[in-house]
């Protein structure tokens, strides 16, 4: 780390790794912050969260107070500028003490002149913090889309389906800082005793009201340096996941296929459910990715029960090396754009083109999974995604193409304000206070 003498460690860290960031696409949640404490590098990832998040709102800020194309400026000064005014509007940090940093922060990793301008432009901000401009384009997907910092074909499609009110209410939602399932193993341990371990060292929790298993927390890093997760106690994992394998609801003594499973939390809690009776396979086309759903089966205490085997679920069909299973769990790649609150990048990766190739890749994986299903078995399809073609078409397609399937409602198996009218699982965001999900259960008719 560069020898900064006024500039914060954190500030530091999190600069660094916006800047590697824009200049590589590296992920928010891949940060390399070395040579520094807990604390400091809890502050660095809250920085490059908020940054990431509100990026689009502030460069509009920031180019209102610019004089000339912001676009243009320099990267390192744009990182800096973005930095500055995320703390100014967003952070408890004393403003003006925010302020000296960034120009400092600019002066020591650009040149003197830039702490000069940085001072000059936040300061403008700060001085109108209480009636900031508003973009006004007369497009009202591309005014919300900037006010709320998401890309405006999101904001456009969510206008058509949601509406006004909705759709606000959403990227309300992706916006805030998340809540984060605590999913307890109760193969080893009970809900009383994981609630007792938070309260003692201070975690805030409050129960799911859709699962007696799961707790909500808002803050991980506790959980991240205690002794629960790596005890295999409890998985981080989100309400709307575990829904799924809820909908699944496998059984002890059956044989499973879990066909896209690392990292491998719906396989723990599908081996969870069996009580350690059965057999799950677990299928994904990254041999590397494997190996997480091996530590985790491991770290639980499934390890016997999890097998795993690197293929493309395409490929399967056909292979006389495998049984026919009694539940197929097909939890497809797909747009990810129920889970935008937690992926603060994610919102930026996507582009409106690639669902089409994303549901042409579902549509063969769900081909491919049918043929695994033992007569009378279920498959079940599921995505975080909040995206209809990905969903709903997904399966109406495949029914219309598959006369040996059904569907099957998931009613009793899941909390009844979750099942949709044709009784698939379906969540949104901003109505349920989980990730946004979808999943269809599926069964294959006899005879």
């Amino acid at each position: 780390m560069k020898d900064l003498t006024t500039v914060s460690p954190s500030r530091f860290h999190a600069f660094q790794n916006l800047e590697r960031i824009d200049t590589t696409d590296a992920f928010v949640g891949r940060l390399q912050i070395d040579e520094a404490d807990q604390r400091e590098r809890r502050q660095a990832r809250e920085l490059v969260a908020g940054v990431t998040r509100w990026q689009r709102r502030l460069d509009f800020l920031l180019s209102e107070f610019y004089n000339g194309d912001f676009e243009d400026m320099e990267l390192r000064l744009q990182v800096i500028l973005r930095l500055g005014l995320y703390e100014i509007l967003y952070q408890d940090t004393p403003p003006h003490a925010a302020v000296d940093q960034y120009v400092e922060l600019a002066k020591e990793v650009i040149r003197p002149g830039a702490g000069g301008l940085t001072n000059g432009i936040l300061r403008a901000i700060l001085r109108k913090k209480d009636a900031l401009p508003q973009p006004r384009t007369g497009d009202t997907a591309e005014d919300l889309a900037i006010r709320h910092s998401h890309p405006t074909w999101m904001v456009r499609r969510w206008l058509d389906r949601f509406g006004d009110i909705d759709t606000a209410a959403l990227l309300t939602w992706n916006n805030q800082r998340p809540m984060f399932g605590l999913r307890v193993n109760t193969a080893k341990t009970t809900v009383e005793d994981v609630t007792a371990w938070l309260d003692e060292n201070e975690v805030a929790w409050t129960p799911s009201p859709y699962l007696k298993d799961v707790v909500r927390v808002q803050r991980l890093q506790p959980i991240i340096h205690g002794s629960l997760l790596d005890e295999g106690k409890v998985a981080i994992q989100d309400e709307s996941a575990s829904l799924i394998v809820r909908c699944l609801d496998p059984q002890p003594g059956e044989t499973i296929f879990d066909l896209c499973s690392a990292p491998g939390g719906k396989t723990i809690y599908a081996a969870q459910r069996m009580h350690g009776e059965g057999r799950i396979i677990a299928f994904d086309i990254h041999e590397g990715r494997l190996g997480l759903v091996k530590e985790a089966a491991e770290t639980h205490g499934f390890g016997d029960l999890i097998w795993r085997q690197p293929a493309d679920a395409r490929d399967l069909p056909g292979r006389d090396d495998l049984p026919t299973a009694d539940r197929v769990l097909l939890d497809a790649p797909c747009s990810g754009l129920g889970v935008l609150s937690k992926r603060a990048d994610l919102r930026w990766q996507r582009k409106e083109s690639d669902l089409e190739e994303l549901t042409q890749l579902q549509a063969e994986l769900l081909d491919a999974a049918a043929d695994l299903v033992r007569p009378g078995g279920v498959l079940v399809y599921s995505t975080c995604t909040i995206e209809p073609e990905e969903n709903e078409a997904q399966v109406d397609r495949f029914l219309a193409e598959h006369e040996d399937f059904e569907l099957e409602s998931v009613e009793g198996l899941i909390a009844d304000e979750l099942v949709t009218s044709d009784g698939a699982f379906a969540s949104l965001p901003h109505r349920d206070a989980i990730d946004g999900a979808y999943c269809a259960r599926l069964r294959r008719v006899e005879g």
